[in-house]
């Protein structure tokens, strides 16, 4: 059974840095794709970035060059740095993975609240 456990979130102040880890149960390179998504209130959940098997990574427009996401294939884990942050990047931060058989996983989300 795949667990994915998200860390990292809290109350920073606009122009502040976070980061979120995800560790998952087992080798992350038995997933095609990982990576983070965020849903804030009354929002659906949207993409924020991903790391492909490969490597390659892919972010939403509105965290280019504030945000970064990286692996560690020792620890499991799927870390994302943001920095700059804005009261609009508020929102529940989920980490995701998609295995090989094309099944969806999530964490449980962790808060991320950025003041003015």
């Amino acid at each position: 059974q795949v667990q994915l456990v998200e860390s990292g979130g809290g109350l920073v102040q606009a122009g502040g840095s976070l980061r979120l880890s995800c560790a998952a149960s087992g080798s992350i390179f038995r997933f095609n794709v990982m990576g983070w998504y965020r849903q804030a209130p009354g929002k659906q959940r949207a993409l924020v970035a991903t790391i492909t098997r490969g490597g390659s990574m892919n972010y939403a427009d509105s965290v280019k060059g504030r945000f970064t996401i990286s692996r560690d294939s020792a620890k499991n884990t799927v870390d994302l740095q943001m920095n700059s942050l804005k009261p609009e990047d508020t929102a529940t931060y989920y980490c995701h993975a998609r295995d090989t058989w094309l099944d969806n996983h999530w964490g449980q989300g962790t808060q991320v609240t950025v003041s003015s």
